[in-house]
């Protein structure tokens, strides 16, 4: 049995490995603050854990107002909320700490960065899928 804080941990790391790599492709999108190495990882690590706080508390809100707009577009408005998402996480770490995610434009940044963060967060959280079940989880 995998140990909840571990799994937590784990998962926040990889969102946050993640969001690094898609900061490294996407131009507007970038990580704000930190002199030193261990302070940017820490930064990239507490925006990973806000951005999966904003995605457990707000996004199912925001999902069930949308099912209209789900419905609609076929499921493609999901891109939308993801990018908002970020949104909102960039503008939580922006105007609580003055360091973190900073996003220049909704359109199109945060949607390409969406877009990015769901692929590169896929294909890294597979050998924690395959691990898992390994394991017996």
């Amino acid at each position: 049995m995998i140990n909840p804080m571990a799994s937590f941990l784990g998962r926040a790391a990889v969102t946050g490995l993640a969001l690094w790599v898609v900061t490294l492709i996407v131009p507007g999108i970038s990580f704000v603050g930190g002199d030193t190495t261990v302070q940017k990882i820490g930064i990239v690590f507490v925006v990973a854990v806000i951005f999966g706080l904003v995605n457990a508390l707000i996004k199912p809100i925001v999902t069930l107002l949308s099912i209209p707009l789900y419905i609609l577009t076929l499921g493609l408005f999901h891109v939308v909320v993801n990018a908002f998402m970020l949104w909102i996480t960039a503008w939580i770490t922006e105007h609580t700490t003055h360091w973190g995610l900073q996003i220049d434009q909704f359109w199109w940044t945060a949607i390409w960065a969406a877009i990015l963060l769901s692929l590169v967060g896929w294909v890294f959280s597979m050998p924690m899928r395959s691990a898992g079940r390994a394991i017996g989880g």
